[in-house]
């Protein structure tokens, strides 16, 4: 594509985006569907300039004043990812100029909201949690995402996936903490390699692997996915019953439930059971109650710990909404409690960096709920044999002491995405 007719496509996808009335995830692919003359690398360039100009939004608004030019093309010129050879012809003289002037401005010189591309309401909340890791946060914050695999241990090893990734050209590195999974550099097309098609391998961030892992669900078990979406955690789960017992995937969308189906098939699971619910007091839910071996609750969150893949969510979410959040987050803990038999285990995790997300649930839940005792993380990690698992936890407040009562990734410290889990045993 022309180079002036390739920045244009990314003025007008940067529009779009801007107006935060979906998932730019969404959005980038409605895009797609509908511009099918796009190749592979106008696709990427696209996708890259869009996600940067979310990543450094209030860094470029304070560029774009002096340039000319819609606001949205001024954008795309500072968030273009290509050469500057390539995006400088595609500009008339005085953008030329504008650009040269912008790249000579240092922004550790700037103010800080300039630097850390943040809103105020959640910078003063991580600065209160990880203090000095502050800005290796933000950095780590507004780096993309690299791609992580679950090894599907029902079926395949570990070290012979990684073997059948190498003969493809695909190096990977066995993932840090959890023990089936694999990292890989870039982002290679996966879907038509054999290990793939066949059900060896999962795209599922370390963190998200190690949240399966702390449920320790056991063959023969009743285990309950409570917010399964598309399945990947229920997929974790079902290898380590090793398709066995009964494992019932809830989700309010049907939708996200029907992304499972093909997932499944590839996995090789039969214990695996869809359930789309109406809500967390639904009927088929309470016919369950006291049944239960082992509830998962990944509960709805703000999903900020994810900015890495999702840096719209920064925008997209407010004070308000989160605290609407929490009101669902809490009663959907409850609901799911009731499910667990005595003896039972009760996991509740968030994508969410945010404590009223996560301990202050937690406190709230362990407060109006003695019959569930609260368990240490770090010492369920080391049972599962998680190497260097007290690294991994919190003490249970809001700030940076130590402690290893709750499971808290950052991206900074452990390259993940932020998670936090909880786990409960009903007495």
């Amino acid at each position: 594509m022309h180079p002036k007719a390739l920045l244009d496509t990314c003025a007008a996808l940067v529009r779009l985006v801007l107006k935060f009335d979906h998932p730019t995830d969404s959005i980038v692919s409605r895009f797609f569907q509908e511009n099918r003359n796009l190749g592979p690398r106008e696709r990427a360039t696209l996708t890259e300039t869009v996600y940067t100009v979310l990543r450094k939004k209030l860094l470029f608004d304070h560029f774009a004043p002096s340039g000319s030019g819609s606001k949205e093309r001024r954008l795309a010129i500072l968030g273009f990812n290509g050469p500057r050879d390539f995006l400088k012809s595609a500009l008339n003289d005085t953008e030329k100029n504008w650009l040269d002037q912008c790249d000579k401005i240092v922004v550790a010189d700037l103010m800080e909201r300039h630097r850390h591309n943040l809103p105020e309401w959640l910078v003063d909340s991580l600065k209160a949690q990880v203090g000095a890791g502050f800005w290796p946060l933000v950095e780590a914050l507004n780096r993309s995402a690299g791609l992580d695999l679950r090894v599907n241990t029902l079926t395949a090893k570990r070290a012979d996936v990684q073997k059948e990734l190498a003969k493809t050209g695909i190096q990977s590195l066995p993932t840090p903490y959890s023990p089936m999974g694999l990292r890989i550099d870039g982002k290679p097309v996966l879907n038509k390699l054999e290990p793939f098609t066949k059900g060896a391998i999962e795209v599922q961030d370390e963190g998200s692997q190690l949240l399966a892992l702390l449920v320790d669900a056991k063959r023969g078990e009743m285990v309950v996915d409570f917010c399964a979406g598309a399945g990947g955690k229920t997929l974790a789960l079902g290898a380590a019953m090793r398709n066995t017992g009964r494992l019932y995937a809830f989700d309010t969308s049907a939708h996200r439930l029907e992304a499972l189906k093909p997932r499944l098939a590839r996995s090789g699971l039969s214990n695996v059971h869809p359930v789309a619910i109406a809500h967390e007091r639904d009927d088929r839910i309470k016919r369950l109650a006291g049944k239960i071996d082992r509830v998962l609750v990944d509960a709805p969150c703000s999903g900020l710990g994810t900015l890495r893949r999702n840096p719209d969510l920064k925008w997209r979410q407010n004070p308000a909404g989160v605290q609407a959040l929490t009101v669902l987050q809490a009663a959907i803990l409850q609901s799911a409690s009731r499910l667990l038999k005595p003896g039972g285990r009760l996991v509740y995790a968030t994508c969410s960096l945010l404590p009223q997300e996560n301990e202050l649930i937690a406190e709230a839940f362990s407060a109006a709920n003695p019959d569930f005792k609260a368990l240490e993380v770090g010492v369920e990690l080391a049972h599962l044999k998680i190497d260097k698992a007290e690294n991994l936890c919190s003490g249970g407040g809001v700030g940076p002491e130590s402690g290893h009562k709750y499971l808290r990734l950052w991206p900074h410290r452990h390259g993940t995405d932020g998670f936090f889990a909880v786990i409960w045993t009903k007495i």
